[in-house]
């Protein structure tokens, strides 16, 4: 699973084969969640609030992105690495 991002010990990750809708992973030490890009929202499983918002916030930032690249995964098999919060 590649590694799009890194903010404040948060990885992101994006896989293209899976079966819900544009989304992300994050995980914040043992703590996992599946993020919709289109609404920046959890899916499943849960952050620290405090990571939760930063991850929310980075999505909001960066969705046009998140969205190219899931597209670009699904055609091509191709993901880019995406700026974290400065």
């Amino acid at each position: 699973m590649p590694i799009i991002s890194e903010l404040f010990r948060i990885k992101i990750f994006m896989y293209w084969n899976e079966h819900f809708s544009e989304h992300f992973h994050a995980e914040y030490g043992n703590m996992k969640a599946l993020i919709s890009i289109q609404n920046a929202t959890v899916i499943k499983g849960e952050l620290p609030a405090k990571q939760l918002k930063l991850v929310l916030a980075w999505c909001e930032i960066h969705r046009d992105e998140l969205l190219a690249n899931w597209k670009s995964a699904r055609e091509h098999g191709q993901i880019s690495k995406i700026d974290p919060l400065r």
